[in-house]
């Protein structure tokens, strides 16, 4: 067994379709096994997903563990030479596991990789490559200091903004979206620390794996779609969780306690400015969600399937047709796929995206290159969903037949 891929699951089973989906179709050609751990979602994913990926090992906890017990659970029995923990709201495209482990065979030293991130909008994730989470590092990306000065080695350090997201480096951290390690290093270092219950375990096994003499490496020759809103909304209690995984962060790697201290308190900084934050936000009316203006981006033959699957939509989208992806299917289309800045100024607001005639590097590519001019929806073709997400801090939409 070559590889496996251990993916955590808690209520987001239509993202976990599509994401499964995308990940069925990068195994081709490896000796690969799929192992989701479900963390007692009540959004009923058992029913909803065992009959349709009957290949797949698929694991009921009776209880949320959390993402660092669940992960290890799955471990304890992996099979794979190499082991990928990979968020359920992520889309792959077909070459990336090859490339990465292509890579991970010829790299110096390697312990943990991690790929070059977009979210649902094109825009890049800076967590895809970080740095170590020094006092002054977290302080200025708590602070919001970082994203004023996203570039600077000093103020942007956290997120190693002066290293070029279009070049392989070594860095510190990994995130836990897209990590992959040879197992040989987890037995060697441990799994995830199950102190960490949400947030946090990511970086603390990146740290280990570098105190073990491995190399961590961000490796920019694949881009993956990760979500990131359905796995990361910004509640209270997504503050309560991400504030304590950074204090048992500190208190179990920072012996320095001037050090700690200064860690300690831009933590607390932090964490008031996001609780503040949320309450402004929460105090905010919220309107309903506006009519989506969608061109679906299918062959013709595939066009009534797609719009059927769009009529069970809870938010209203009008189609305003078909768009092609190849000049030798022309009929009923409104347009191709290279007018779309024209398009958009007719009124589209959305493209839905299908992989019945893109392939998802292609799908991925594109979404990066039309990112400024629209939105976009994911379909594989044959799936019973649509899904998508404008806004990595909120939750996405979710099309699905049942």
């Amino acid at each position: 067994m070559e590889l496996s891929v251990i993916i955590v699951n808690y209520n987001v089973r239509h993202f976990l379709e599509q994401c499964l989906h995308s990940v069925q179709r990068a195994c081709e050609g490896i000796r690969a096994e799929i192992i989701v751990v479900d963390n007692q979602s009540t959004d009923g994913s058992e029913n909803y997903l065992k009959s349709k990926f009957t290949h797949i090992d698929f694991r009921w906890n009776n209880q949320n563990v959390g993402f660092a017990a669940a992960n290890n659970n799955a471990l304890a029995s992996a099979r794979g030479k190499y082991i990928l923990f990979l968020n359920p709201d992520t889309l792959l495209p077909e070459d990336c596991l090859h490339q990465c482990m292509d890579f991970m065979k010829q790299a110096d030293a390697p312990g943990a990789l991690g790929v070059r991130m977009i979210d649902g909008s094109g825009q890049f994730l800076p967590e895809s490559k970080r740095g170590k989470p020094t006092a002054m590092a977290s302080l200025f990306r708590l602070t919001g200091i970082s994203y004023l000065f996203p570039q600077s080695p000093r103020y942007a350090a956290y997120y190693a903004g002066h290293l070029s997201d279009q070049e392989n480096h070594v860095v510190d951290v990994i995130a836990g979206a897209f990590m992959m390690v040879e197992k040989k290093v987890l037995e060697e270092v441990g799994g995830f620390d199950t102190s960490f219950f949400m947030y946090g375990e990511d970086i603390d096994l990146s740290y280990r794996i570098q105190q073990a003499g491995y190399r961590n490496y961000y490796f920019a020759g694949t881009t993956i779609l990760h979500f990131k809103g359905e796995s990361t909304v910004k509640s209270s209690a997504y503050v309560r969780h991400f504030y304590h995984a950074m204090k048992l962060f500190v208190q179990k790697h920072y012996r320095n306690p001037v050090s700690r201290w200064a860690m300690l308190l831009a933590i607390r900084v932090g964490g008031f400015l996001s609780f503040l934050k949320n309450a402004i936000q929460r105090a905010q009316p919220h309107s309903s969600r506006k009519t989506i203006h969608a061109a679906l981006v299918t062959s013709g033959d595939y066009l009534s399937t797609l719009v059927q699957c769009i009529k069970h939509a809870k938010v209203p989208v009008m189609i305003h047709g078909r768009v092609s992806a190849r000049f030798d299917d022309e009929a009923f289309a409104i347009g191709f796929i290279d007018d779309i800045p024209q398009l958009v100024q007719k009124g589209i607001t959305h493209l839905v995206f299908s992989t019945d005639v893109l392939t998802y590097r292609e799908i991925i590519d594109k979404v990066q290159h039309y990112r400024k001019h629209c939105r976009f929806l994911f379909h594989y073709a044959g799936s019973c969903s649509i899904v998508g997400s404008d806004d990595k801090n909120s939750r996405g939409i979710a099309i699905a037949e049942r």
